[in-house]
């Protein structure tokens, strides 16, 4: 693999939020970067508000990387996905590394996906990890064929709860009421 330029991989960045999807991720990323002898920047965002001046979980993950990588901690605070692709660009990252938490469906349409903003946003390549895997569900396993799902919106087929349109349709709503709000908020 290599980085922006065709260059080697030196600078990885995992993002991680302490959830289950992020400890595999982080395993991943500290196998990179044993791989690549690369340094790993280890970056927690906080939502704004919140104190962003460190964490004992990240101090406590970054020692625990620290004894096979060279690593960097660092906290932020503002939106997640905004705050990652910011790093990435002043910090010259190669590869980011994220964990999935696999929301689908309307969890999905109404929280959004942090990385699904990174991998469509990122200066670099991003490697997106799942969530470790689980005993099978036996509701999963229920479901109907994916050929009979449909949106819950415009019972389009789809494999997802809500299609992408209706998710684009909900979210653009979404932001033209916000900014009618802003707008009346100025008045």
């Amino acid at each position: 693999m290599s980085g922006e330029g065709g260059g080697i991989v030196r600078q990885i960045l995992f993002a991680t939020d302490f959830s289950d999807s992020s400890e595999v991720a982080g395993r991943v990323a500290r196998d990179y970067a044993r791989h690549f002898g690369a340094r790993l920047h280890a970056l927690h965002v906080v939502w704004p508000g919140a104190d962003a001046t460190g964490s004992p979980l990240l101090d406590k993950l970054a020692a625990e990387l620290r004894a096979e990588v060279p690593v960097v901690a660092a906290v932020e605070s503002g939106a997640p996905a905004a705050r990652i692709v910011s790093y990435a660009e002043r910090h010259g990252i190669d590869l980011i590394v994220l964990g999935t938490h696999g929301r689908t469906g309307v969890t999905r349409a109404l929280l959004g996906s942090v990385a699904e903003r990174v991998v469509r946003t990122a200066p670099c390549p991003v490697l997106t990890v799942p969530r470790a895997r689980r005993a099978p569900d036996p509701l999963r396993e229920a479901e109907p064929p994916s050929s009979l799902r449909r949106c819950l919106v415009c019972v389009t087929p789809s494999e997802d709860l809500i299609c992408a349109a209706c998710r684009a349709r909900i979210r653009g709503e979404a932001l033209e009421r916000k900014l009618r709000e802003e707008r009346a908020g100025r008045a």
